[in-house]
């Protein structure tokens, strides 16, 4: 109990952190959000003294000390309350979230798992059979891995939606037939459609280091006594490989998925950006393009704490699978 309540403590002080300069960071900026809007709406025309002080009302009250800001701002978030983007006015910044959320969460987070099981699946066969033809994926794929991300998902547009014309070259779903999401299977296919070349970039540029770590943490785990144990008593070499070699080969694997779903939420912003997909990565590229501060506020913040509550489920699930981390924590 003593290892997870330390966890605790760490997580809770690293989110009060985290919180606080998510709040700190966008007022030591120039400017602020009331002051942009009022600049965008006095481009159309003549803005009263009444719309000024309602905007500036709107955005919060900045004649107030930062330690009332900052406790204001707590209260927001007790409430669930992100603000209002100044970009998409009125859109509250949670419906925007809220929208662009479940595209990254699928996309993203199914690719990367499909990544994952792919190398440690061909990693821990690589490891296995350590120096046959098997062991030659790893420099291939370790050349994939180093290639850049945009340069992987222009190639695959140009083979497979310029040439070809296999697959679209934009969008999450075919906006010529759906004017908006609806749960239908025709809409789910158009979704799955799209997001074919997207997935594929991201399994690609990353199945390659799974695939290097897990050989590697294999071949060192073959070497074990316990191994040299099990295939002394005569086990069949299927039952060393997975049960004795790949399930401790995987151990560290395992905290590097955990992170790399944490920052699934966050969106590949270079990928959603080349496919124009509409996942929290483009939300945030428009947000700072805009210099829309509680939009950038609220997607860094939602970041932030699926990071931390990934990374603490990961911690939480690795000390139940291998004791010794409870021992040296």
């Amino acid at each position: 109990m003593s290892y997870y309540g330390r966890r605790i403590v760490v997580y809770a002080i690293t989110l009060w952190a985290a919180i606080s300069l998510n709040f700190l960071l966008p007022r030591l900026l120039p400017g602020n959000p009331a002051d942009i809007m009022i600049a965008q709406m006095s481009r159309s025309g003549d803005v009263s003294e009444a719309q000024i002080m309602n905007i500036r009302r709107l955005f919060g009250n900045p004649e107030a000390s930062l330690w009332e800001q900052y406790l204001q701002y707590w209260q927001q978030i007790a409430q669930g309350d992100l603000g209002i983007s100044s970009q998409f006015f009125p859109e509250k910044v949670t419906s925007l979230i809220g929208g662009a959320l479940p595209w990254s969460i699928g996309l993203i987070g199914t690719a990367t798992l499909i990544a994952f099981a792919l190398g440690i699946g061909l990693g821990a066969l690589a490891g296995w059979k350590r120096g046959t033809w098997v062991d030659q994926l790893v420099p291939s794929t370790t050349l994939l891995q180093s290639l850049p991300y945009f340069w992987v998902a222009l190639v695959l547009i140009y083979v497979f939606a310029v040439q070809l014309q296999w697959f679209p070259i934009v969008g999450g779903y075919n906006f010529f037939v759906f004017n908006a999401p609806e749960w239908s299977w025709a809409f789910v296919g158009s979704v799955l459609y799209h997001a074919v070349l997207p997935a594929a970039t991201i399994v690609i540029s990353a199945v390659g280091g799974w695939l290097l770590g897990m050989r590697n943490m294999m071949v060192s785990t073959m070497g074990e006594d316990y191994v040299t144990t099990a295939e002394a008593k005569g086990l069949s070499p299927r039952r060393v490989m997975i049960t004795y070699g790949a399930r401790n080969a995987v151990l560290p694997s395992i905290a590097g998925v955990g992170i790399a779903l944490g920052f699934v939420v966050g969106g590949s912003v270079i990928m959603e950006q080349v496919f124009s997909y509409p996942g929290l990565g483009k939300l945030m590229i428009t947000a700072v393009r805009g210099n829309d501060y509680a939009l950038m506020q609220g997607v860094f913040l939602v970041i932030t704490l699926t990071v931390l509550v990934t990374m603490f489920i990961t911690d939480i699930v690795y000390g139940l699978i291998d004791p010794r981390a409870r021992q040296n924590a």
